[in-house]
């Protein structure tokens, strides 16, 4: 990994355990070193969201509570191994978070990520209107707002 990977890492754990972020397998195979498989600019993303942007603790995955793909998903996920057809999300390349904002609705949460969006050194995706909070940092081919919101 990089030193600014590492760095930003290092950062993160203040705030979160490595099972709040990847699902139950792949801890179970890679434990800690599953930070690994996010992308850079996921992992700078989360960062500014808790410190910068939101300002609260966010809630990730829970595995008491059975809540256990909102960061990485693997193909044994049951969100990704039940699909007949090709599914490619943020979730599985690293590079998506589904939260939760202590204190706040999923719609404040949004508008306060889009407010401050200009602290992101990349273009956003947001998912519009869930209960939580879905983003992810595809840089999409053909769309330059800085804030892409889609319906999935």
């Amino acid at each position: 990994m990089t030193p600014e990977k590492d760095a930003i890492i290092k950062s993160l754990k203040k705030y979160f355990q490595i099972t709040e972020l990847v699902c139950p397998d792949v801890y179970k195979r890679f434990n800690e070193r599953a930070w690994q498989f996010f992308t850079t600019d996921a992992l700078y993303g989360l960062l500014l969201l808790r410190e910068a942007i939101l300002c609260r603790p966010m809630y990730l995955n829970n595995y008491k509570k059975g809540i256990t793909q909102r960061g990485l998903r693997c193909n044994l996920c049951a969100l990704v191994k039940g699909k007949a057809t090709v599914y490619l999300t943020q979730h599985g390349f690293g590079n998506a978070w589904d939260f939760t904002v202590e204190g706040m609705t999923a719609e404040q949460a949004r508008k306060k990520i889009k407010e401050k969006a200009s602290l992101f050194p990349t273009q956003i995706r947001l998912e519009k209107g869930t209960s939580w909070v879905h983003i992810d940092f595809l840089q999409s081919y053909g769309i330059n707002d800085k804030v892409y919101e889609f319906t999935a």
